[in-house]
């Protein structure tokens, strides 16, 4: 096993060296479930049960060793800690977390950045039964007995009424939304973007310079738009040059797609009072190192008013 391996198993052995009963462990996470219901709509019940089966109600060697309650492998682009052992082969790859809390909301981010279990979220997110079916349809877990053993688990100790329960903010989870950093929201006109097709959800996505984006709204974070459009929430974040952490503003432009290294539509950009180099890179949909190389600059600080930008 990697040093870096032995070292998670060690920290999660000496982290975790009680032994839960199921019911000390629905105690435990239970208000954590719920937390992640009301931020990416997965049946509290849900989250408890795969956490009770997958883990052994906290007391497996995986759930021990590498704080993963839901027995997610390494699968292709983790960069994550990683723990070795055997399972449907030998000395496999799981994710490895600091902290319960982390395969927690792993977990989630796992659910809803897939394509393959999108389909979950048009569900009602209080019938456990079909949210069940529909994990394991999806393929989650290869035991053909998998939705059984789920709606047992939920029915036996009552994990059904977390899906009424109203949230409750806890340390888990900021009590006042982050402000939006100022580099990352520009107001741009609107009239430079194309109407290309209404998505699914019904929201308006436009394009410029061959590139898809939307204009975000209301309510609307990193998370729930890869969400709506079934990509990662690094790409949202990666194709806006943003952080996964950055806060959203209504009206703030989107890409949904990598932006280009150059426009293909417009040469040149005269730079008006009060607008960055971020503002343009959004504008036209090129990234923003390719903006500061092709004109020369090392920063932003170095605009003037009324310079010309070379966009291509």
């Amino acid at each position: 096993m990697p040093a870096l391996c032995l070292l998670v198993g060690l920290n999660g052995l000496f982290a975790q060296a009680k032994k839960y009963s199921t019911e000390e462990y629905i105690e435990q996470y239970k208000d954590l479930a719920v937390q992640e219901m009301h931020k990416y709509k997965i049946p509290a019940s849900i989250t408890l049960a795969q956490g009770i089966l997958e883990s052994g109600s906290g007391n497996s060697n995986l759930a021990r060793h590498a704080n993963n309650h839901f027995g997610i492998k390494c699968h292709v682009g983790w960069k994550g800690r990683s723990f070795y052992m055997d399972d449907d082969e030998k000395n496999e790859c799981f994710r490895a977390y600091k902290t319960p809390e982390e395969s927690y909301e792993d977990h989630a981010e796992f659910l809803t950045q897939r394509p393959r279990y999108a389909f979950l979220f048009d569900l009602n997110i209080k019938d456990y039964k079909a949210w069940a079916h529909g994990l394991s349809k999806a393929g989650y877990a290869t035991n053909p007995l998998y939705p059984e053993l789920l709606i047992r688990i939920i029915e036996k100790y009552g994990l059904e009424q977390y899906d009424h329960q109203l949230h409750k903010k806890t340390r888990h989870e900021p009590v006042k939304q982050a402000a939006v950093p100022s580099h990352v929201f520009v107001p741009v006109d609107t009239t430079q973007f194309k109407f290309a097709e209404k998505a699914a959800s019904g929201r308006r996505v436009y394009v410029t310079n061959g590139k898809k984006l939307v204009f975000a709204v209301q309510g609307d974070d990193i998370a729930s738009l890869a969400h709506e459009f079934a990509i990662y929430s690094w790409q949202i974040a990666k194709y806006n040059e943003l952080s996964k952490s950055d806060s959203l503003r209504a009206g703030q432009v989107i890409y949904l797609q990598k932006k280009r290294n150059k426009s293909v539509e417009q040469k040149t950009h005269t730079l008006k009072e009060g607008e960055t180099l971020y503002g343009i890179s959004q504008l036209y949909g090129i990234r923003l190192k390719a903006l500061l190389r092709r004109n020369g600059l090392e920063n932003e600080n170095q605009l003037v008013t009324g310079k010309s930008i070379k966009l291509r």
